[in-house]
């Protein structure tokens, strides 16, 4: 790679590996493929609907990449008298991005060929409307150099170019998209990441690490913070690998405190080794090493020190897009999209980039997801490490704190990995429900900007009674036990940090809901006809007549007793699907699956904890807003200590000294 005086790389056009077929569309496009066509609908004279919705998305292509026309991850060839389109996920510009963020105004693309054909560049807007921008013949060894602006971009848009080839097969050999150099040059992260009994996954992340020196070379070190049983250092090949990596690679072993507890630990070594950054990792991934790469070019060039995630695809629907964005919904403190138009789980081999007119619009974020998120130390040094909540909020709470400190977080295109998808979990009950109601009503005393928090604990309360009338009493108390912590005081963060987890699992044995049964034949068969009426209603209510049907409903729970049959055996068995709590609230008794498929537990109705808890919650609620002022004050005066490096660094030794003593 040959760069000109002046001109930085700040992205290269790559292609999958090997084993990447299913993400084929997410690197190249065959044919034509000049971006979204429409045509109108059969009926679009008699229908009244706007213009928007009387158009049908028409494809631009149905052929697919030769897989085996790939020659090495930067370089294909393009058949003769075929077509390639570049303007994918990974390989388009994403110039709207470079435009708000950084002060680059003018970008270069250079296009390396061999073979007769045409090389053509477009762009889009923040619509997703496509422009032809220039284009030029090539003809046998060939380096094309097309300079472009990004002024026009300031609320979205992309740049790409397509490749045609002629009688003969055209080969490009290499692109990539340059810049001036960065701001500060020089720079490297400590690659961090958190695990906990992943090691296979782990060790295959170090490992395409020590594949990919280029990525490798940006890194200070590699750590691994290892919170589990089963250790990384222990997995088949750790040794060759480790080797591979030499001396940037180490890795901690110490007592499971969360993700929190993890991530802060990376951070705080981040800071102490040196490194201009810290790029989180989770374990259970796959990366696209090259975004390490696009996320060190972007933020050496951003004007001011940026948070820079990436984004995330489904691990086991490749072409999947997931999560392009983070945002907070102020009002009700829980996680929102940055805009109406996108659409969870977009799978690029159906509709690509060119097709997708929302995908052009720059979406603005408040936070990243840990899963990859790359923090400048000198926001770590400014506001200080995460709060120490084990699990859940922390990577919220963190990025609201650096907005609030004038610092942004840019969810950077082309930067991506993938992971399992939340629809194979389901973290809002059991265990984990204790960490998501505490941590989010402790995120929302920090950095609400309504008075009482808006509708957070109108909302808490609602999630509550859903809760206790779906029969979900362990969840429940989870709920009530984090509210009761919350209100003891920031003081028992950090104390409890290593320890809460253990307490939680602790009061399993006293809710049926929580005992997970692997096979269901374990349990006593329904009776005929013992589950709901052919006439019963198990729809949602509508939203007008949501408080008349949680009245009626609660109220039967607590005067109706189950039937004593119903505690025997099962009224029905239903799949996680259906486990909706409008429809639960209909039984006595039920066996539901969980997320994974893995296995199921018994639900069964008690009046008595329903009454314990019911009460319990409307005290702790109205507790909470007679003394929300003052409880935000507490937690605000008692932040920067939380946060501190020498509050972490006491937690970490006491968390080694128990790794050890296990």
């Amino acid at each position: 790679m040959n760069e000109a005086p002046g001109w930085a790389t700040l992205q290269r056009v790559i292609f999958p590996p090997e084993s990447g077929v299913d993400t084929m569309s997410l690197y190249a496009d065959a044919g034509p493929a000049t971006g979204a066509r429409f045509k109108e609908s059969d009926e679009f004279a008699r229908n009244t609907k706007p213009v928007e919705e009387k158009l049908h998305l028409v494809g631009s292509s149905s052929r697919d990449v030769h897989f085996d026309d790939l020659l090495s991850r930067h370089s294909i060839r393009v058949r003769a008298g075929e077509q390639l389109s570049l303007g994918t996920y990974f390989n388009a510009f994403p110039a709207s991005y470079w435009r708000r963020w950084t002060p680059l105004r003018d970008i270069r693309l250079v296009v390396e060929t061999a073979g007769h054909g045409s090389v053509a560049v477009y762009k889009s807007n923040a619509r997703g409307t496509v422009q032809r921008v220039n284009g030029a013949r090539v003809d046998g060894d060939s380096r094309t150099e097309f300079l472009l602006s990004i002024k026009p971009f300031g609320d979205g848009g992309w740049y790409w170019f397509d490749l045609a080839s002629g009688a003969g097969d055209l080969v490009l050999k290499e692109a990539r998209w340059e810049g001036p150099p960065a701001l500060r040059a020089g720079e490297q992260a400590t690659i961090q990441i958190t695990t906990m009994d992943k090691p296979d996954f782990c060790l295959a992340n170090i490992r395409t690490l020590a594949d990919h020196p280029e990525a490798l070379e940006l890194a200070r070190e590699v750590i691994v913070v290892d919170q589990g049983s089963r250790k990384v250092v222990a997995e088949p090949g750790f040794a060759d690998v480790a080797a591979r990596l030499g001396s940037k690679l180490r890795i901690i072993n110490q007592a499971n405190l969360g993700g929190s507890g993890g991530f802060a630990r990376g951070m705080y070594e981040g800071v102490n080794n040196g490194s201009d950054y810290v790029l989180l990792l989770d374990d259970d991934v796959v990366i696209e090493p090259e975004s390490i790469l696009r996320m060190m070019a972007f933020s050496g060039r951003c004007k001011n020190p940026t948070i820079v995630g990436g984004h995330m695809f489904d691990l086991y629907s490749r072409s999947t897009l997931y999560s392009m964005g983070e945002t907070i919904d102020a009002r009700t403190f829980s996680p929102s999209q940055p805009h109406e138009d996108m659409q969870m789980r977009h799978d690029f081999s159906v509709s690509n980039l060119r097709q997708t007119p929302w995908l052009h619009r720059r979406f603005d974020v408040d936070y990243n997801g840990w899963w990859m998120c790359m923090v400048p130390t000198s926001i770590i040094r400014d506001i200080g490490l995460p709060l120490p909540l084990f699990i859940k909020w922390d990577d919220s709470e963190y990025g609201l704190r650096a907005r609030a400190a004038g610092y942004r977080t840019v969810s950077l295109p082309g930067a991506a990995l993938w992971h399992i998808s939340w629809l194979d979990k389901d973290d809002l009950v059991g265990w984990q429900a204790y960490f998501h109601n505490r941590n989010r009503l402790i995120t929302a005393l920090l950095h609400s900007p309504h008075p009482k928090g808006g509708d957070v604990l109108a909302r808490s309360f609602q999630e509550d009674v859903k809760h206790l009338v779906s029969l979900q009493y362990f969840t429940a108390q989870n709920r009530l036990q984090g509210r009761d912590d919350l209100l003891a005081g920031p003081g028992r963060l950090h104390p409890t940090l290593g320890t809460q987890l253990a307490r939680i699992n602790e009061a399993r044995n006293s809710y049926t809901d929580a005992q997970m049964v692997e096979d269901v034949d374990d349990f006593p068969a329904p009776a005929l006809g013992a589950g709901l009426s052919a006439g019963s209603d198990s729809r949602m209510p509508a939203k007008k007549d949501m408080v008349r049907w949680g009245v009626a409903t609660v109220a039967r729970q607590l005067l109706k007793q189950p039937s004593a049959e119903s505690l025997e055996r099962p009224q029905a068995y239903l799949a996680h699907l259906d486990n909706r709590w409008f429809r639960i609230a209909n039984f006595d008794s039920v066996v539901v699956s969980n997320a994974e498929g893995t296995a199921a537990s018994w639900y069964k109705r008690d009046p008595r904890k329903l009454k314990a808890m019911l009460k319990l919650s409307a005290v702790q609620h109205a507790r909470l807003f007679r003394n929300w002022n003052s409880l935000a004050e507490t937690y605000r005066s008692a932040l920067p200590d939380l946060v501190s490096m020498e509050s972490w660094r006491k937690t970490f030794d006491d968390a080694g000294k128990s790794a050890a003593a296990s």
